[in-house]
């Protein structure tokens, strides 16, 4: 899944036949979980807000999508984090 997110968001450098193959992949695991992409960024939104509280994260370099194995479908986010916030 993290190659698809690579691939998607600007990593290595892929043919156009796998780009469109990752991409039909990360649809099909939305479509299989239900999860449409005003859903999918509400829940990024949301995500941002609760981290945000506890660190300083770079929001646009982080990525979440859905990760699908045989019985489930898993919620995968990196989110790199700049800085921990200090509580007194």
């Amino acid at each position: 899944m993290l190659n698809i997110l690579k691939s998607l968001f600007g990593g290595e450098k892929q043919s156009s036949r796998d780009i469109a193959r990752d991409r039909l992949k990360v649809v099909l695991i939305h479509d299989h979980a239900n999860i449409t992409p005003e859903v999918m960024e509400h829940l990024r939104e949301d995500i941002i807000q609760v981290i945000s509280k506890y660190m300083i994260i770079d929001k646009n370099d982080m990525q979440v999508a859905l990760e699908n194995d045989e019985n489930s479908v898993a919620l995968v986010a990196n989110i790199p984090v700049r800085k921990m916030k200090h509580f007194r």
